[in-house]
């Protein structure tokens, strides 16, 4: 057991997925947690997979650190309970949306303005489409980044155990104000769920024959349309201001490629669309790429494989064999057949060579 940067105890408030994942890492550490839930069936869920004790209103309980696992709507009035009732301890919270909270917690004429020297607002970059504590991992946050967003008020001893909380589970700390934060998740994790969501609603009333031609392009832009409506109308009520000065550039881009294909032959048309797809090249080309590295182009290749047990252990084993890395993998079916098609990702001087090394040992190799 790797040694622990808090000393506990921690009271986890909310044992939703993020939070009895919290509960389950810390645990791991052999940190001391209390869960505690409005919903007593989650709670006694959270408590069962491990994620910590249950509350009681009988102990006296002295916590180190509370984390706030709350729905955004309610996140604030949580945090102002936790400061009032430990007034010994660091409070933070993990909801997605930071300057919303902050702005309501600094109008709360009943919270001392002290208080707010224990107050880190933070949030944890992971999360599955599952929710609910029978979804939780303890390993859910490890190399994922953990945002720390002090404000002003914040105090350099509630500051560490915020970074000792996120350090405790493996995370990979970032420092953001909040208006940063709001204005970054906005673009890399609102704006893709907008977009995912409102492409998926094309889909509705598609007949069926249609989506059977569907690949992994469309289940790729389409995969986090599966996330919870009622969290995402609470996320994206708190942060709309942040939002829709993206979304103003995302109409403009649209009316300039509606424009376009109003009149597709017309002289510069082809050049506009062959401008927009290259804007796009570049602006996918700066995602971090491995272990948060630079972007780096990788070269895709596609294997197909019986849909039976063992072939795709089969044919990571021999690629280890042959001695390439594979850097990504995603899986697809034939709609018609019984064989899957796994496609990887590799460096670009390894394909031809692993192409070759493949096909001489039976496998089948689209080129």
């Amino acid at each position: 057991m790797n040694p622990s940067h808090l000393s506990g105890p921690v009271l986890v408030l909310g044992s939703g997925l993020l939070g009895a994942s919290i509960g389950l890492g810390l645990r791991a550490r052999g940190i001391d947690v209390v869960l505690s839930d409005p919903s007593p069936s989650a709670q006694a869920v959270a408590v069962d997979i491990g994620a910590g004790r249950a509350f009681s209103t009988a102990e006296e309980l002295h916590p180190e650190l509370v984390v706030v696992a709350a729905p955004p709507d309610v996140t604030a009035q949580v945090v102002a309970a936790a400061l009032l009732r430990y007034p010994s301890a660091v409070v933070v919270d993990i909801a997605s949306v930071k300057g919303a909270i902050l702005a309501e917690l600094e109008a709360m004429d009943a919270l001392p303005a002290d208080s707010l020297e224990r107050y880190v607002g933070t949030h944890p970059m992971a999360g599955r489409e599952r929710s609910g504590p029978v979804a939780a991992r303890g390993e859910l946050f490890n190399s994922m980044p953990w945002v720390l967003c002090p404000s002003e008020a914040s105090g350099a001893h509630a500051l560490k155990v915020a970074h000792s909380l996120a350090i405790d589970l493996d995370a990979v700390v970032f420092r953001f104000t909040p208006d940063e934060h709001d204005g970054a998740v906005a673009l890399v994790s609102h704006l893709p769920q907008v977009m995912a969501s409102l492409m998926a609603s094309r889909l509705a009333e598609t007949p069926s024959a249609s989506l059977s031609l569907a690949g992994n392009g469309l289940r790729d832009v389409t995969r986090i349309a599966a996330s919870d409506p009622a969290l995402w109308v609470q996320i994206l009520g708190a942060n709309a201001p942040k939002l829709l000065e993206i979304m103003q550039g995302v109409r403009t881009d649209l009316d300039r490629l509606i424009n376009t294909l109003t009149a597709p032959t017309a002289p510069g048309a082809r050049l506009d669309l062959a401008q927009l797809m290259t804007e796009g090249n570049e602006g996918q080309s700066r995602i971090p790429g491995k272990h948060g590295g630079p972007a780096q182009q990788y070269s895709w290749l596609t294997v197909l494989v019986d849909d039976k047990p063992g072939q795709i252990a089969s044919l990571l084993t021999e690629i280890g064999e042959i001695g390439v890395n594979v850097e990504d993998l995603r899986l697809d079916h034939s709609a018609g057949l019984q064989v899957g098609m796994v496609e990887l990702s590799v460096l670009p001087a390894k394909r031809v060579a692993l192409v070759e090394d493949l096909m001489e040992r039976g496998w089948k190799v689209i080129q």
